[in-house]
């Protein structure tokens, strides 16, 4: 059965993953969710990603990034803009994810950036999700 929203299951199998304490996790792959990994890698939320080609749409293996004690770095990861209702946001109006200490991974026409550098660009979007 086809899923209704794509990206709320990706955040969710990281989320659960992280949880349960893999060292990997397989997402079906899309070029939205590979440029979602990508931001998550660059700001140091995962460890590393690969795409992984088959017969069909590919899948995404992400290799989550632990801190002491075996917790996630990804304390919480929430989808924002959903099918149902999207959001967006100009980027006078965006605001820091718990004052700075987290992220909102923004959508916008030069492609997909966390919320600083979408105001540094000085370009709003979607807002897709917060991480922190």
């Amino acid at each position: 059965m086809a899923s209704s929203d794509p990206i709320a299951d990706m955040l969710t199998i990281i989320r659960n993953g992280g949880k349960a304490g893999f060292v990997k996790v397989d997402i079906p792959g899309s070029t939205i969710k590979l440029a979602m990994v990508r931001v998550l890698k660059e700001q140091g939320y995962i460890k590393d990603f690969k795409f992984l080609e088959n017969e069909t749409q590919g899948s995404i293996r992400v290799y989550i990034k632990y801190v002491s004690e075996g917790k996630p770095t990804i304390f919480g990861i929430e989808r924002v803009s959903k099918p149902s209702c999207r959001v967006y946001y100009k980027s006078k109006q965006l605001k820091p994810v718990l004052n700075g200490l987290g992220i909102s991974i923004v959508s916008t026409s030069k492609g997909l950036m966390t919320d600083k550098q979408a105001k540094e660009a000085n370009v709003g979007g979607e807002i897709l999700c917060n991480v922190w």
